[in-house]
Order: C-alpha cells, then structure tokens, then sequence
C-alpha cells in the first residue's frame, strides 16, 4: 500500500509542478510525511523537484522576469539560514501546524479578491520566506503562489519566475540540509525509484499547461492551498 501510496504522490504532483509552475512540493511533503522521517521527505521533495526546475528550465525561459527573480534570490539568502535552525529546533508537527494555519488564511484573502501591488520590498520579503520555508519544510511554494495570485501575474510568468527560482532555492537547500541534518541511503534510492514517475509527471505536465485557462489556473491555484491547508490542519489539530 505505501508503495502504491508513493507512486500516486509522486505522479500528481509532478503533473501539478509541471503545469502549473507550483504543486510538487506543496502537495508531496505532506503526503511524503506519512511514509518518511521528516528530514527524509524533505530531501526527497528537493532532489525530485530540483530535476524537475532543470528539466523544464530550457522551455520557459523566455517567460522568467529576471529583475523579479534576481531579488526572490537575495532575499532567499537571509531566509535559507533561518530555516534550517528553524528545523533543528522546533517541532516537526507544530511548526506544520502553524504554515497550514498560514496558508489557510492567506487563501481564503485570495478567494475574497484580495490584492496587492508588486514591488521590490515585496519582492525581497517573498524571497526571504520561500528560502525559511525551503529549509525548514521543504515548501517554497505559498508564499510565492500567494502574491503572484494576489497580484494578478500571469500564468507563464509564474512558472516561468518560480521554477528559476526553485532552481537556485532547492540546489541551496538540498546543500545546507544535507550538511547539517545529514542524509542516509534511503532518500537517494527512493528518489532514483521515483524519477521514471517525475518523467512521466513532466511529459502530462506540459500538455497539460497548454490546455489551461487563466481563470483555470486560478481555481486550480484555491484547491491545491487550500487542500493542503485542511489536510495539515486535520492531521496536526489535536497537538
């Protein structure tokens, strides 16, 4: 059942990452958590969706907003440390707890058309979260997802800017949680068992993306967060 388990995990997910720009880590670490020890998952999710960023990177080139991009990396650079000490000394659980509390909130703002203006203060705040929560959850999607939402971007823009961001985001974090969390043989093998499913995810991703809609791509942008937000809540409520 578990490896039945994973392969849907894996699967959906990458088709989400793929065609959406978003989806991998914020559906799989939490479903990955129920099969793995902590530092396990979260390595797995950043090895997998670091080869999907180098995949597609060559194809959405044309669509990366570089001046955004450059500022989401110097703001990771403060939040990727943070992260870390984040996941070595608190709880597992409550700190899941409180980022689905997070994005539970923030979606529900987006679904009553909250909005806000880019800028490049925002810019680096957004960066500085996305890298805490790489390292410390392996999640460096919400906070990305919820302003670009919020700030009306565009599709293509927003996968073409966040999977140069993963890029740079999940290389850095795979690096710091593999030194100091340390690793062990089960993450590499379960990866390499996983990637002929990445690749199968990526060749459904992209039809996918070509068929997708705007106002699509928004309803599927509430149902992924808030999905996650409820599955996180119903399994860490009682802590």
């Amino acid at each position: 059942m578990d490896s039945v388990i994973f392969i849907l995990i894996i699967l959906v997910a990458s088709v989400l990452q793929t065609s959406t720009g978003f989806g991998f880590s914020i559906l799989a670490t939490p479903f990955l958590l129920l099969l793995f020890e902590p530092s396990e998952a979260i390595q797995i999710n950043l090895i997998l969706s670091l080869i999907i960023s180098c995949a597609l990177i060559s194809k959405i080139r044309k669509d990366i907003d570089f001046g955004i991009l450059k500022r989401f990396v110097i703001g990771s650079t403060i939040g990727l440390p943070l992260g870390i000490i984040v996941f070595l000394s608190l709880d597992m659980t409550k700190l899941k707890l409180g980022i689905s509390l997070i994005i539970f909130l923030l979606t529900v703002l987006l679904i009553f058309k909250f909005r806000m203006n880019q800028s490049k203060n925002r810019d680096l705040v957004v960066g500085g979260l996305s890298g805490s929560l790489t390292t410390s959850i392996g999640m460096p999607g919400p906070p990305i997802l919820l302003y670009f939402s919020g700030t009306d971007t565009q599709k293509e823009r927003l996968r073409g800017t966040t999977l140069a961001f993963y890029l740079f985001i999940y290389s850095m974090s795979l690096l710091i949680q593999v030194v100091f969390a340390g690793t062990n043989p089960t993450v590499w093998l379960s990866s390499g068992y996983a990637l002929p499913l990445v690749l199968v995810g990526l060749f459904l991703g992209q039809r996918l993306f070509k068929k997708i809609n705007q106002r699509l791509f928004r309803i599927f942008t509430y149902i992924i967060l808030l999905f996650t937000a409820i599955y996180l809540l119903s399994e860490n409520w009682s802590v």
